[in-house]
């Protein structure tokens, strides 16, 4: 076989080339994505660890309506609202408000909100581009079939793989956290929006026409609502996907829950490793039920 190994295919040399070009020519642009998109995520964090309070009304920095020592309870208590608004059900606003009471207790909010705060950014950047995507593949097939293969290898490509590019090209932090997440992601948001467009009734399309709809009246008229749930459980995935990449955005310096999973497998602390992995699983319950859509 030695015939054949000589021969290799310099698929890994051919990578590396590739993403030492781009640190070299695109430097000024990824330092552009890494700049706005840490300008995010800083604003996002600020929202959980310090409520908007008196310096949003005097321009006092730094001047709040009420005690640090209050402001997780302000973020659970809005969390509470939205899950009401969501679901009408006061069970699962009581699990909410008990979930993010418990990791209050243990001492993990700050590292909660981190991780939110990465969630949400993900949730933003894969709706706002998976979305859009679904419903173009929706309405033409063959561009699907070309999709289809990417988006198999991008959720089957071991997710260490694609954080060493984010390293080289957007240094350490949240950001290379971030796209990993996005890489791992954005999948799922595409293809059940699909899923949910190609789906729609045809009568309900048939009876748009008859009535002399426009393709955008019909998608906003019909497909969309027709849809709804499946995107709806296409923003359940994203949130529960990108949670299940917290400890593994650890690994290039992301803050959040991950950093104390890592710290513990590091230590083999088994109290620390326990108490953190707990926090993450309650952090995913109350987000899936908060999101969930009744069919």
């Amino acid at each position: 076989m030695n015939w054949l190994t000589d021969r290799k295919i310099p698929v890994g040399d051919g990578a590396a080339a590739l993403f030492d070009w781009l640190q070299t020519a695109g430097a000024g642009l990824f330092d552009a994505i890494s700049i706005g998109l840490e300008e995010v995520i800083d604003a996002i964090l600020s929202l959980f660890l310090d409520p908007p309070g008196t310096a949003w009304l005097t321009g006092v920095e730094g001047a709040t309506l009420w005690p640090e020592e209050l402001h997780p309870l302000i973020v659970i208590a809005v969390f509470t609202a939205i899950t009401w608004a969501l679901q009408r059900n006061w069970k699962v606003c009581l699990l909410t408000a008990l979930g993010f009471l418990f990791i209050v207790n243990q001492g993990y909010w700050e590292e909660t909100a981190e991780s939110l705060t990465l969630v949400l950014s993900a949730c933003l950047v894969c709706m706002g581009l998976g979305v859009p995507i679904g419903i173009w593949a929706a309405h033409r097939p063959r561009v699907y079939d070309w999709l289809r293969p990417v988006l198999d290898l991008m959720q089957t490509l071991p997710t260490f793989v694609y954080l060493i590019p984010a390293i080289v090209l957007f240094g350490i932090g949240m950001v290379p956290g971030l796209i990993a997440t996005v890489i791992f992601v954005l999948p799922a948001p595409i293809r059940l929006t699909h899923l949910g467009i190609s789906s729609t009734p045809q009568p309900l399309l048939e009876a748009a026409d008859s009535f002399g709809a426009t393709p955008m009246q019909k998608l906003w008229k019909v497909e969309l609502p027709s849809a709804f749930p499946q995107i709806m459980t296409g923003l359940n995935q994203t949130i529960m996907l990108s949670l299940s990449m917290v400890v593994i955005a650890a690994l290039v310096g992301a803050d959040g829950l991950g950093v104390p999973v890592v710290r513990a497998l590091n230590q083999v602390n088994t109290s620390l490793g326990f108490e953190s992995g707990l926090v993450i699983v309650v952090v995913a319950i109350v987000l899936d039920r908060m999101l969930r859509v009744e069919r």
